[in-house]
């Protein structure tokens, strides 16, 4: 008789599901793009780290989108606006730092943009700067330092491949991903930048892998859902006018630029953005001069609404001509 082998299955076949609802809230406040944040996740080793609010689906939650406002609102005192379902993310063992037990835990991803002044944290939350988890997406100061190390990493990794294809492979990957060799920077790249350097091990959510110079990790895979959440809205704002959402009532061209240069982590030419608002007429004028800008008085604009039903995407149309061009 031969004895059958006993297998350790860290994940049994017999599992219960957990839907959890989780919000990235996002802001612009001068001149930053912020996210909210809620102390410790959601248990375990990711208990001291940053993580995303969030909440499981209930029976008392008539639509998922209530679920999330509800626990948003719960956890942190902010009321969100706009809300979008980004992705669902089930990756069997995403949870591992959790107390979640057997169950297998689906994370519905869910992007809301909202005006910080009008969302004040609570319950310990807070507004933080995105570029504090991504520090490598932020070029409106010229290319990050940081770049320079992550090349000669990446290019090591691939050069170490098993066989030929898989070198050429990789390379490729690093050369499109971080936009090497000649290829532009595609600022839209946010989460294939991401899981290649979690691949790589260069970030501590890898297997507790990585160094915290690359970024403040995050709770689960809550780093994973932000850079989905940064990758969709920098994708949107170019065919989509949500920049605006995240706007005061009233505002000058400047701040909008401002704005927008924040979300998509470049600078853009001053003169061709300002007749690229014009000419699609997303703005009108309120009447209404503001002095307070640092510099020479500007005229005060405000979203003209109507531009949603006269076409069909009437976004930025980004990239526009950078500063460097």
């Amino acid at each position: 008789m031969v004895a059958s082998a006993v297998h350790s299955d860290p994940f049994p076949a017999e599992q219960t599901a957990i839907v959890d609802l989780t919000a990235v809230a996002v802001a612009v406040t001068q001149n930053e793009p912020r996210v909210l944040m809620v102390p410790g996740g959601q248990g375990g080793a990711a208990a001291s780290l940053d993580a995303l609010p969030s909440g499981p689906l209930e029976h008392r939650h008539r639509t998922l989108e209530t679920g999330l406002r509800s626990w948003v609102e719960a956890r942190t005192g902010a009321r969100l606006g706009y809300v979008e379902q980004l992705y669902t993310f089930g990756d069997r063992g995403r949870m591992r730092d959790t107390v979640a037990g057997n169950a297998r835990v689906l994370s519905i991803g869910y992007l809301a943009l909202v005006q910080e002044a009008g969302a004040p944290a609570a319950g310990g939350a807070a507004w933080c700067d995105w570029y504090r988890y991504f520090p490598w997406e932020d070029w409106r100061d010229g290319r990050p330092a940081l770049l320079d190390w992550l090349e000669r990493q990446l290019r090591r990794w691939a050069a170490a491949g098993p066989a030929r294809v898989d070198r050429a492979a990789r390379k490729e990957r690093v050369i499109v991903a971080f936009g090497l060799d000649g290829l532009p920077w595609n600022e839209e790249r946010v989460l294939e930048r991401y899981e290649l350097l979690y691949e790589v091990g260069l970030v501590a959510e890898a297997a507790g892998a990585g160094t915290s110079a690359l970024g403040q990790p995050m709770g689960a895979d809550h780093r994973r859902i932000l850079a989905t959440a940064i990758a969709r809205l920098r994708g949107k704002i170019k065919y989509r006018p949500v920049v605006f959402e995240l706007m005061p009532a009233g505002f000058t061209l400047l701040q909008l630029q401002r704005a927008v240069e924040a979300l998509a982590g470049l600078r853009l030419h001053k003169q061709n953005f300002r007749r690229l608002v014009e000419q699609q007429g997303l703005v009108e004028e309120t009447g209404r001069i503001v002095t307070a800008t640092g510099g020479r008085p500007a005229r005060e604009v405000r979203f003209r609404e109507e531009v949603v039903l006269e076409r069909l995407a009437p976004g930025l149309r980004l990239p526009i001509a950078r500063a460097a061009d």
